[in-house]
């Protein structure tokens, strides 16, 4: 490859050397007579090479299509990623055809009506019809794409089902935690980023009592197949952004501004290793915001596997409060009881007056202050 654009440089260079040369007869000439044969053979062979140019240019562009189509992503494992898949490649027909049409005309015309002697321009003042040809088809298709575009968007970005599985996602530099609702009440609690330290990455809430059996992880993030999966998004500290190129999941992480995306993955890892014949196959979370000299590593593992296994999996993780038990001098005293099946059995929680209050409820979301002595 990297001959070929080498090659195909040394030639060019040489054109434009050749034109320049040419372009001086030209302006030496320009008030005087014409000389037939100099004029005559500069414009022949800039016809040639305009048809040549083109040729060979699509030739070259066809082939590079054809070459990297090996880097292509396999087929969307997601339902909306499939729709808007279909919709790009619609897209991208519709621009090339356009293209090629064009500049074939343009190219063609600049080798077909060359300089002759004798000949004069033919003046072609206005054609309403074929203005209005030109106006009014590209201006239908452009309102019929940004039409289905827009009903695409719409429909992706709805409200998730009622049945969607939730997760939290959390960007921080330079790594994602993900937080699970647990399998008690299969609920997120609230959260607060006051109250986020060494032991509260995600900042979960205790005056909370669905918090109690929530558990994070920061290398993985296991997801059913086949259900519909809503992803709660927010970041720690600067801009993030959660991609995850085999399902066409794209969302902005926001400080202060949680987002979300939900989504449909109906391949699971070991059918992608089937399809890909790629037995070491894995779907990853990646970070697509440059947010910091550590970018390179906020990366994650996406397993998806069948609901079964899932449901096995999660029952297998201990909730961050048995974990780390320290958080438990953050339970209101009325909720001691409740968290307790939660602690290990020598745990010792502070008293109430030491944790902190909560304020009413916003939008799911606990405001949280410490109390001052």
């Amino acid at each position: 490859m990297v001959y070929i654009i080498a090659l195909l440089s040394v030639i060019f260079l040489g054109l434009a050397a050749m034109v320049v040369s040419k372009m001086g007869t030209v302006v030496k000439n320009a008030n005087g007579p014409s000389v037939e044969g100099q004029i005559g053979m500069s414009n022949r062979i800039n016809g040639a090479m305009f048809m040549i140019f083109f040729i060979v240019g699509l030739i070259g562009a066809i082939w590079s299509f054809m070459y990297a189509r090996q880097f292509f992503l396999p087929e969307a494992s997601s339902p909306h990623g499939r729709r808007t898949d279909n919709l790009f490649w619609i897209s991208m027909a519709m621009i090339t055809v356009a293209f090629v049409i064009t500049n074939a005309l343009l190219f063609f015309f600049a080798w077909k009506y060359q300089h002759k002697e004798g000949r004069k321009a033919a003046y072609y003042p206005e054609n309403h019809k074929l203005e209005l040809i030109w106006t009014i088809v590209p201006a239908v298709i452009m309102a019929v794409m940004v039409f289905t575009g827009w009903r695409a968007w719409r429909d992706i970005m709805a409200e998730a089902p009622a049945n969607a599985q939730v997760f939290e996602i959390v960007g921080k530099q330079f790594n994602w935690i993900v937080r699970y609702p647990g399998v008690d009440n299969n609920k997120l609690g609230s959260y607060n980023y006051k109250l986020i330290d060494n032991n509260n990455d995600t900042g979960i809430d205790y005056t909370d009592e669905a918090s109690f059996d929530d558990f994070t992880s920061t290398s993985e993030l296991h997801i059913p197949a086949n259900k519909p999966v809503l992803l709660k998004i927010r970041a720690r500290d600067v801009l993030h952004s959660v991609f995850i190129p085999h399902l066409r999941v794209k969302m902005d992480a926001v400080p202060g501004m949680p987002t979300r995306f939900w989504f449909i993955a109906d391949k699971t890892t070991d059918e992608m290793r089937n399809i890909t014949g790629n037995p070491d196959f894995g779907y990853e979370i990646a970070c697509t915001e440059v947010c910091g000299q550590g970018h390179f590593s906020m990366r994650i593992r996406l397993i998806v596997e069948d609901e079964a296994s899932w449901a096995a999996w999660c029952k297998q993780q201990k909730p961050l409060l048995t974990s780390t038990p320290e958080l438990a001098t953050r339970i209101p005293a009325n909720l001691k009881a409740k968290a307790a099946k939660y602690l290990p059995a020598d745990a010792t929680a502070a008293p109430a007056d030491s944790s902190t209050a909560s304020l009413p409820k916003t939008g799911g979301v606990t405001t949280a202050v410490a109390k001052l002595r």
